[in-house]
């Protein structure tokens, strides 16, 4: 489903989706799953999924850190499949990207044994207009 595009410029425009963005792509996932979860609690229309499905990845992060590799491989899988449907670009993040990152850790946490190094997955910051900027 497409995004609402009122709906996706306020939350673009949101200083909290910046920080959340900048929690994630830090690795300090217990801040940013605080940032992501009180935007997905505002949030009641199509980007819903987006939100609750970065979330889920990032808390999946979490528990790998915590070495708590099933609850890792849960909200990852979880995750997942929220931004299954969802629009490539939603709130300017590259989903695809974000996807393929998440799939790569699922299937090395579905894996037997440890799992390779892997690199975290990252986000890409909203894209602001010039015209936003000022704001």
């Amino acid at each position: 489903m497409p995004p609402d595009h009122d709906e996706e410029s306020s939350l673009i425009r949101d200083p909290r989706l910046a920080e959340a963005i900048a929690c994630f792509n830090a690795g300090d996932w217990y801040a940013c799953h605080d940032g992501f979860e009180e935007l997905w609690h505002e949030t009641a229309g199509p980007l819903r999924p987006v939100l609750q499905g970065i979330l889920q990845i990032a808390v999946g992060q979490l528990h790998l850190e915590r070495g708590n590799r099933r609850g890792a491989t849960i909200l990852t899988g979880e995750g997942l499949g929220r931004l299954r449907g969802c629009d490539d670009q939603a709130l300017g993040i590259d989903l695809a990207r974000l996807r393929d990152s998440a799939r790569e850790w699922l299937q090395a946490l579905q894996a037997a044994g440890d799992p390779p190094p892997l690199e975290a997955p990252r986000l890409t910051a909203p894209q602001r207009h010039d015209s936003e900027a000022g704001s």
